[in-house]
């Protein structure tokens, strides 16, 4: 038992942050970007509801549903050639096939 201490405090992590405390300069752009939030959140809008460029209205509505919703799921389907299953290989280093 004694050793598993001892082992434990030298594993100890003795620099940087403490564990759960943010990053300070990530932080501040992040309470800076949310005072913008409001404009950037109304310019969105403005621009999908009046803009000519139909792309520009698509990526409008697609930026305001992404904050509202959340991103939409993707569906990937891994597979080898020609639908074939994967096949995963591992080989360990220094082993020779």
């Amino acid at each position: 038992m004694e050793a598993e201490q001892q082992e434990q405090k030298k594993r100890q992590k003795w620099g940087g942050r403490q564990k759960g405390t943010p990053n300070k300069a990530t932080a501040d752009v992040r309470a800076a970007a949310r005072e913008h939030g409001p404009a950037a959140i109304a310019t969105l809008v403005s621009i999908m509801q009046s803009s000519e460029n139909d792309t520009a209205r698509i990526a409008a509505s697609k930026e305001i549903l992404d904050r509202a919703y959340g991103k939409s799921i993707q569906a990937v389907e891994l597979g080898g050639e020609g639908g074939a299953p994967l096949v995963v290989e591992i080989v360990r280093f220094g082993e020779k096939k």
